[in-house]
């Protein structure tokens, strides 16, 4: 249960930290492995407390985000989108994992 209260915090800064990577080294696919890492890290924890659906359905909420976020870092900045990108990710990820009491009312 600890490890599920760190998965919206994880899945935020796994955003953050694969396009550092992607940034930082100029190598795309590095990022890419920093996102899928964080993604499997994400699910792992998060399916015990929420479920097989409910995770998938993170995960593609996740991916959507990442598609999301190259035209909105057209239009905002990369930074600023992976920010905003980052923050849907985190608070997306709290929903799914919140305790089960929570989320039947």
């Amino acid at each position: 249960m600890a490890s599920a209260r760190a998965v919206p915090l994880v899945a935020a800064l796994t955003f953050l930290a694969g396009f550092g990577v992607a940034e930082l080294t100029g190598v795309r696919a590095l990022g890419g492995l920093v996102l899928v890492a964080g993604g499997l890290w994400c699910a792992r924890a998060a399916a015990p407390v929420a479920g097989r659906g409910p995770t998938a359905a993170l995960l593609v909420v996740a991916f959507v985000l990442f598609v999301l976020s190259h035209p909105l870092g057209h239009a905002i900045g990369s930074w600023p989108a992976v920010v905003v990108v980052a923050a849907l990710a985190g608070l997306v990820a709290a929903l799914v994992v919140r305790p089960a009491a929570v989320r039947r009312a």
